[in-house]
């Protein structure tokens, strides 16, 4: 292990201190905040617990130094994401399974609503040392968690021999954490709130489904669901086809020989390559995104939007929602905004829309779209929007509370040309305008009217967090309101009716391996 050693000559040292479970943790005072970072909630996944589920962390004596983060878990490289394969400034190492806080009255007894960020970056890619949770613990009065979990192959590549969905059960365990010891940082154990961003939402949508989850958290917030879970047969052979271009099995014998790094090279290699895998794939080889959460049956029993819908997360009170353009940063970032030809707007509807008639239904509900409109309307639709609003609708008919929201606010960068894209959420939920995406979108010019909008953010999330009341009216049909994320919210019906009854009739379940 390489950061926050224990230390006996930092017990008498200044700063705020805690005790957990596994030992005392001392961390620094920022800006009226203690802050914690590197706590171990697991052992970390080398040797014999590589590929494994998580394990208790090792208890240590004296106080443990928590003044850094934790290293990050192995990134894959993926397509049109070449920071990925950049040098970070994260601090390398194996003991990536650490959990970070910021907490406003560090002692015991204060109570005070916890937020556990998820991170996302399409489970493959993320890290807890890129959010900042300051200024949400400082202005919310909150205790604000994020944590390391496992991705790519490491996280959620199915391997015979070992349990689907590590990465998930990651999850599970760092929140476990927080229930066993967030009371020494000031936090309530009985008022947690996860919260998270795409493929952090559809892992919130997974906890939400999963079993052993339930308990662990009273309110979710899930911005951007995905719609992307895989059948154990479809993530089999994609795992399969990764592993034999390094001439092994999809084992857990056979892979533990092999380094993260170069199995995440691999799984980065095929993502770029994925489009000759349709035939076999399916839309899943549309996207990139090859490494999934796996319906398996056993960690995750089926599919998040039939687990809800049969009451599974009844108790839990969820915000949810997305943003008006989400595919359009991916179009940005593929170098296709004003590019995008006919057959490829046909092929995307072919693939992606619902069957049988979906290029049909699309073209009629949309008469005046151009062909770069369609291919990015069907692509939102399919991989944010509509799984998202699924998982609300789900959640009403179970009887369950929904709060949803959609960010219309565009992004100014460019001359506003990437809209209210993926992502920009993310930057606004943490009010924090520091990090290379949001220079990039935002910029200085935008900053005024960025803090505005975050601050509409700031204020629901956290007034969610202590309460369930976001600040307005729950979903439910027929009217179906939805809190319009602007610098002058409004309340209203579901802006995108169209896309809603197109897929109305739609079931998001676990994706098939076709053409075996």
């Amino acid at each position: 292990m390489t950061t926050g050693k224990p230390s006996t000559a930092e017990a008498g040292s200044a700063g705020p201190a805690a005790r957990t479970a596994s030992g005392a943790v001392r961390g620094r005072a920022e800006g009226g905040l203690a802050v914690f970072r590197g706590i171990p909630y697991a052992r970390p996944p080398v040797g014999e617990a590589r590929l494994a589920a998580p394990r208790p962390p090792e208890p240590w004596d004296g106080v443990r130094d928590a003044f850094s983060f934790g290293p990050p878990p192995v990134q894959t490289p993926m397509p049109m994401v070449p920071s990925v394969n950049a040098e970070t400034d994260a601090p390398g190492g194996d003991d990536w399974l650490t959990v970070n806080v910021w907490t406003p009255e560090p002692a015991a007894g204060a109570r005070l609503p916890v937020m556990v960020w998820i991170y996302g970056g399409g489970y493959t890619m993320g890290m807890s040392s890129e959010y900042d949770g300051a200024r949400l613990a400082r202005e919310g009065e909150v205790v604000l968690v994020t944590l390391n979990y496992r991705v790519g192959f490491e996280g959620f590549g199915h391997i015979e021999g070992a349990p689907a969905n590590r990465g998930l059960l990651d999850q599970i365990a760092a929140l476990e954490w927080v229930q066993e010891n967030i009371a020494a940082f000031g936090g309530d154990p009985g008022r947690v709130t996860v919260f998270g961003e795409s493929a952090g939402a559809g892992s919130i949508a997974a906890l939400l489904a999963i079993p052993r989850a339930r308990g662990l958290f009273g309110r979710a917030i899930a911005q951007s669901v995905p719609g992307t879970f895989l059948s154990p047969e479809l993530a089999a052979d994609i795992a399969s086809t990764i592993a034999s271009s390094l001439g092994v099995e999809a084992a857990i014998t056979d892979l533990a020989a092999l380094s993260p790094a170069a199995l995440a090279q691999a799984t980065g290699a095929h993502a770029a390559a994925s489009r000759q895998y349709a035939r076999r794939w399916g839309a899943i080889a549309d996207t990139s995104m090859l490494i999934c959460p796996v319906v398996d049956g056993d960690v995750l029993p089926a599919a998040p939007w039939q687990s809800v819908a049969a009451g599974s997360a009844r108790q839990v009170e969820l915000l949810t929602g997305h943003t008006r353009d989400e595919f359009r940063f991916a179009l940005f970032l593929g170098g296709l905004l004003g590019k995008v030809t006919e057959d490829q707007a046909r092929a995307a509807l072919g693939t992606l829309a619902p069957a049988p008639d979906g290029e049909r239904v699309y073209r009629e509900a949309f008469p005046d779209a151009s062909a770069e409109r369609l291919y990015e309307l069907v692509h939102s639709d399919w991989l944010f929007r509509m799984p998202t609003v699924h998982l609300a609708e789900a959640q009403a008919e179970a009887g369950g509370q929904v709060h949803v929201y959609e960010l219309t606010w565009p992004a100014p960068a460019f001359g506003g040309i990437a809209g209210a894209c993926h992502g920009l959420d993310v930057p606004l939920t943490f009010g924090d305008f520091t990090t290379e995406f949001s220079a990039t979108f935002i910029g200085e010019e935008a900053r005024d009217e960025a803090e505005a909008v975050s601050a509409h953010f700031r204020r629901a999330w956290t007034s969610f967090a202590t309460d369930g009341l976001p600040g307005w009216s729950p979903y439910r049909a027929p009217s179906r309101l939805t809190r319009l994320m602007d610098t002058d919210p409004e309340v209203a019906p579901y802006a995108n009716e169209e896309s809603r009854r197109i897929w109305a009739d739609h079931a998001f379940a676990a994706m098939p391996l076709l053409n075996p």
